[in-house]
């Protein structure tokens, strides 16, 4: 039994680090250690039960199934990282978590709140990108998304480049993608 415990618990890890970047034990802790949280604290901003956090990040679950949830961890990612760069206090960070806690996770397509948005107003292109993957990988798996890119691949060379870059590649690719597209 504990081997095939061991087993499932890597084929969760692998699932995640295909729909996340990465598996979300390291995740989560990075966001922990970056923006001064406990567990629970991070489980309360993404509106997460504690077990439930604790089962994602020891892989004993392997997928967020809430996209709301999903772009509450985006959002917090983007926090960390401004916090990191010196860009955002630890005083505005904390207002900026309780925003991302009363978020509904809503598109950054029609911006509502101000983590999704750029000085101009207008979104983030890295967070559009990150919402179209979260989209994806919210209806399939990257296994999944690959052979539906497959199989339109001969008939529809664009749309199974567009499945494969944002529906299993790293955010980074499909940032280039969608720049190199927008001409």
């Amino acid at each position: 039994m504990e081997a095939a415990q061991q087993e499932a618990t890597a084929r969760a890890r692998e699932m995640q680090r295909s729909w996340y970047g990465e598996p979300l034990g390291a995740l989560f802790r990075r966001l922990i250690d970056d923006l001064g949280l406990n567990q629970a604290r991070l489980a309360a901003v993404l509106g997460l039960s504690a077990p439930m956090l604790s089962q994602l990040m020891s892989g004993q679950r392997a997928k967020i199934g809430n996209p709301a949830v999903v772009q509450r961890v985006q959002a917090l990612q983007e926090l960390a990282a401004q916090v990191a760069g010196g860009s955002v206090s630890a005083a505005e960070a904390a207002e900026r978590m309780e925003e991302i806690k009363r978020s509904s996770g809503g598109s950054v397509l029609t911006p509502t709140g101000s983590q999704s948005t750029s000085s101009s107003g207008a979104p983030t292109v890295r967070r559009v990108v990150r919402e179209i993957q979260s989209l994806l990988r919210s209806v399939a798996a990257a296994g999944d998304i690959i052979e539906a890119a497959d199989a339109l691949a001969p008939s529809q060379p664009e749309l199974a480049e567009f499945l494969r870059v944002y529906g299993a590649g790293r955010t980074a690719e499909a940032v280039a993608h969608y720049e190199a597209h927008q001409s």
